[in-house]
């Protein structure tokens, strides 16, 4: 990606505004005041619709208001970091990039295909610099699988799984209105756990198939089911062949047995690559060798935009990098609600107010190893796959 005109009057400190400061958005804080701490930015202004305290905040506040826009022109911010409901991404973006305003945009960038291409045509026609907020993509140990892939370590590239058990307790669905919701008032949300919180699966799983941008996608099955009271799924597995003719097969729960760190899985003919995304570590298997564990740094993606801004350095994830993952989140979009699992399905596990699935752990497990759906598996709750083309 160019770098935008005017890019290279960006100086540092980088004056910063954080859209979305609760929740997620306090990791956000934390980060900014790390990065300040180093020269790179400085955060002027923060925009939550109820006001944060100086208690809540852990300091002296800078500039507050609930109209994004205002607080943007008010501060003379140079970047907006935006962590607000998925809903808001577009509009949120669109008007920052108006005012000549760069961008970290959380995950995921948008609810729907449709949406994310209007995002991503309004930025680029603004000329302003856009890093979607996938932190797994600035590990240094993507780089590091992609160079052993090209070095034929694993023999040919034959596909990548990708794997999620995680845990999430009732409370989870209540901790925002649009939580665990397809649609909320009419609007797209897909709120689900392959959108969510295990899309750096799907994401990162696509781009060591080298499978970026939408372009790259032919066809996505997917099987979504919720043993939880909610509209979108929890419990779910997509399928995605690539124009390469190389799966990518990713299954996820938040209803897991025994929670556990989520993986990509690098398929090859003469051995295979397993990358634990969130622990930047790497266990290469192969024919004629014994396993090797490596691990990586990574680069924070805010620290990134900055130093694109200022220096030059090259943007991690723009967005059209992204186009093959929002394709996945347009084919859930368009599936049926998730199917409720029956009752005999799953229990609830009282002393953590959660739901578990027995047998899913395995379940999500066998589908990165083999490359196949639930209902290959032989998952009796399994609904029907959907195909989108």
């Amino acid at each position: 990606m160019t770098r935008p005109n005017g890019a290279t009057t960006v100086s540092a400190p980088v004056p910063v505004v954080l859209a979305g400061a609760r929740g997620h958005g306090r990791w956000h804080v934390e980060n900014i005041r790390r990065l300040q701490d180093k020269g790179l930015v400085r955060l002027v202004g923060i925009c939550e619709l109820t006001p944060l305290t100086e208690e809540e905040f852990g300091g002296e506040l800078p500039a507050q208001s609930p109209d994004f826009g205002e607080l943007l022109d008010s501060t003379g911010a140079r970047v907006a970091v935006v962590c607000t409901p998925i809903p808001t991404h577009t509009d949120l973006a669109l008007a920052a990039a108006k005012r000549g305003v760069h961008l970290l945009l959380e995950k995921p960038p948008a609810p729907s295909y449709a949406e994310f291409r209007r995002m991503a045509d309004g930025v680029a026609a603004a000329g302003v610099v856009c890093q979607i907020g996938f932190q797994s993509l600035g590990s240094h140990a993507v780089p590091a699988i992609r160079q052993l892939i090209a070095e034929g370590a694993i023999g040919t590239l034959t596909g990548v799984g990708g794997a999620g058990a995680w845990a999430r307790d009732e409370a989870y669905y209540r901790r925002a209105p649009w939580a665990g919701k397809r649609r909320l008032n009419g609007v797209d949300v897909i709120d689900g756990a392959l959108t969510n919180p295990l899309a750096h699966a799907v994401a990162t799983a696509l781009a060591l198939n080298g499978t970026t941008r939408a372009e790259d996608v032919a066809r996505i099955e997917t099987e979504l089911v919720r043993a939880n009271d909610i509209e979108s799924d929890d419990t779910s597995c997509v399928r995605v062949t690539t124009v390469q003719d190389r799966p990518v097969t990713v299954a996820v729960t938040l209803c897991a047995e025994h929670p556990g760190e989520p993986y990509v899985l690098v398929h090859g003919s003469e051995g295979r690559i397993t990358y634990w995304y969130k622990q930047d570590r790497v266990l290469l298997q192969r024919a004629g060798h014994g396993p090797e564990e490596f691990e990586y740094g990574s680069t924070d993606l805010l620290e990134n935009l900055v130093a694109h801004l200022v220096d030059g350095e090259a943007l991690l994830v723009e967005p059209d990098s992204t186009g093959a993952f929002m394709k996945v989140v347009e084919a859930i979009r368009q599936a049926p609600d998730p199917a409720q699992l029956p009752t005999d399905a799953w229990h609830l596990l009282t002393a953590e107010n959660r739901r578990v699935v027995p047998g899913i752990d395995a379940l999500v497990t066998a589908a990165a190893d083999t490359l196949a759906l639930y209902s290959e598996l032989g998952a009796p709750w399994a609904p029907p796959k959907e195909v989108s083309t």
